[in-house]
């Protein structure tokens, strides 16, 4: 039974969307404000996270950067309508979804398996299915996807597990150019849809992380209107 993190101010939304998390088999912990989150993540730490952003005493922004000086947890952030800077802003601090208010419950219980079942698999939880779990070496990139490890020149980068999994399907084949389209398709499941930008925002941060520990990283290219290559040096 996977612990699952409900982190919203309204409480209608906490009653009806955990009522349905836990008649899915989900364990559910709900909180009404980030700071009181952030307080039990610190004695027991979910497996995964569904974070309101406009929330009183810690926003979810300042939730997740908290969170992510320490955890590599899934993070799911919930938008207002039509507030596309939150949504961009979250996927650039290292959310891996975002799902708009108002959403089907269903559409966020497949956001929150399909994340559930990539962070077992790089976990080393779940069955190896392909050679893609033994480490890969590219050049001056060393990935470890049994241990969820990525480094760069030797220095340790933190990934989210949608970063991992982009710069792994990147890495893969130096060279070869992946389209938009086929990083959604390693990134998320068939049932999730995602736009252009996601992905998009997701690089960015991925190539920040980079260039965190080596300035001069430029090995994601990027190929206007096609999508992305990665060069070994």
């Amino acid at each position: 039974m996977s612990k699952i993190a409900l982190v919203d101010d309204d409480r209608n939304i906490l009653t009806s969307v955990s009522m349905t998390l836990e008649a899915e088999g989900f364990e559910v912990e709900t909180y009404n404000d980030g700071q009181t989150a952030l307080d039990a993540f610190a004695k027991n730490m979910p497996e995964l996270a569904v974070l309101d952003i406009k929330m009183p005493r810690m926003d979810g922004m300042d939730l997740l950067q908290r969170l992510r000086q320490k955890s590599k947890m899934p993070v799911i952030f919930l938008t207002s309508k039509d507030d596309e800077i939150d949504e961009v802003l979250g996927l650039r601090m290292g959310a891996d979804d975002y799902v708009k208010k108002p959403f089907s419950q269903r559409l966020l219980i497949e956001r929150i398996r399909a994340l559930l079942r990539r962070q077992e698999a790089l976990d080393g939880r779940a069955e190896p299915e392909t050679p893609d779990q033994t480490v890969m070496i590219r050049g001056q990139l060393q990935m470890d996807p049994l241990r969820h490890a990525v480094s760069w020149k030797g220095q340790e980068v933190t990934l989210t597990v949608t970063e991992f999994l982009l710069l792994q399907a990147l890495a893969q084949r130096p060279g070869f150019v992946k389209s938009r389209d086929q990083l959604m398709d390693v990134a998320y499941d068939d049932q999730v849809y995602v736009d252009d930008r996601t992905i998009d925002s997701h690089i960015k941060r991925l190539r920040k992380k980079m260039r965190s520990v080596d300035p001069e990283f430029s090995a994601i290219e990027t190929l206007y209107g096609i999508g992305y290559r990665y060069n070994e040096e």
